[in-house]
């Protein structure tokens, strides 16, 4: 059995693989550009994050029912179940559906309808955060957020994704400001390509509570006591980083001196499917690159709870001092 851990970065379109894919464009009849899944797994090489969304974005022709986001939802947990995830705060992109005609009414009851089981059939506790596309518009944000008030009760944060650069989080200063006034908790995309200033303005102006990657705090001794010294939360996603060319190899990658630096680090799969693993892959992936030890590999589990939003009601403290618990009583082979 896998070490228990919490996945908290993690795209629910990112996990569509390929044979899904093509499962789900028979049935909707979508014709895709790829021969089989054999060529189309070929296109997942990237250069930057602008051809990964490329790909990315165009592959979700194929997701048009409640019945196709309930499929993929499903596929995921069970994946997620094997690799030891016990808690999962998953992300989904309502305008990337929209946009093509898909309501978020549809996203919403086939997520719902799959989450709502996932405790009883997977083992896992779910959240859903609901992602602004940061290369839209603000008043896109501020629609999709008004579209979303249905759904609510099944929302626990908002976040942000997408093209970073060019696009700093201040953008995005009223959707958020609407969506701390509506209880929603709030995280942000910040420094993965764009500079450690987002990652600040993410913080002051957004009012994140976590950063989703972060990776280039490193570069501002600042922030680091900062975000240190207040606790935020880094999702970071390594593999992920290195197929998009953050980082050339994993051996280069920074996790090691940030957990030294005693930054609040979590280890998450970003978009499995694209990136070559799930979140258990990416554990044994940093053990051999960085050489991380059986206790390091403890403290980014047991951070991964710590960082969740488990802690709006006694049940959810409960769960957490459960999953805790797991951690510290997990026996490495």
């Amino acid at each position: 059995m896998p070490l228990p851990k919490a996945e908290l970065h993690l795209h629910i379109e990112g996990t569509l693989e390929p044979e899904l894919a093509f499962s789900l464009a028979a049935r909707n009849g979508v014709a895709l550009p790829y021969a089989d899944t054999e060529e189309l797994r070929k296109a997942y090489l990237f250069d930057d994050l602008q051809s990964f969304l490329d790909l990315y974005y165009g592959l979700m022709a194929v997701l048009r029912t409640e019945e196709d986001f309930e499929e993929l939802a499903d596929a995921y947990l069970a994946r997620a179940a094997q690799q030891g995830v016990r808690h999962a705060e998953i992300f989904f992109d309502p305008q990337a559906h929209m946009v093509r005609g898909v309501g978020i009414g549809t996203v919403m009851e086939g997520l719902g309808r799959a989450l709502e089981r996932s405790e009883e059939r997977h083992g896992i506790s779910t959240r859903l955060i609901m992602c602004f596309l940061r290369d839209q518009s603000a008043e896109s944000a501020l629609e999709t957020l008004e579209a979303a008030r249905p759904y609510l009760h099944r929302i626990i944060g908002v976040g942000l994704d997408s093209a970073e650069v060019g696009h700093p989080p201040a953008k995005f200063r009223e959707v958020y400001e609407a969506a701390a006034a509506l209880g929603l908790r709030r995280v942000a995309h910040a420094g993965e390509e764009g500079p450690p200033a987002y990652i600040t303005e993410a913080l002051d102006v957004l009012g994140v509570e976590r950063v989703d990657h972060g990776l280039r705090c490193m570069e501002d001794p600042e922030l680091v006591e900062r975000l240190v010294r207040e606790r935020v939360p880094l999702t970071l996603c390594p593999l992920s980083n290195v197929r998009l060319r953050a980082i050339d190899v994993l051996e280069e990658h920074p996790l090691t001196r940030m957990m030294d630096a005693g930054l609040l680090c979590t280890v998450n799969s970003d978009d499995p499917a694209y990136f070559g693993g799930y979140v258990d892959d990416t554990f044994h992936a940093v053990r051999e690159a960085l050489g991380l030890g059986q206790e390091r590999l403890r403290e980014l589990a047991r951070n991964s709870f710590e960082a969740s939003f488990l802690d709006g009601s006694a049940q959810d403290e409960a769960l957490r001092a459960r999953y805790l618990a797991e951690v510290a009583d997990y026996s490495f082979d």
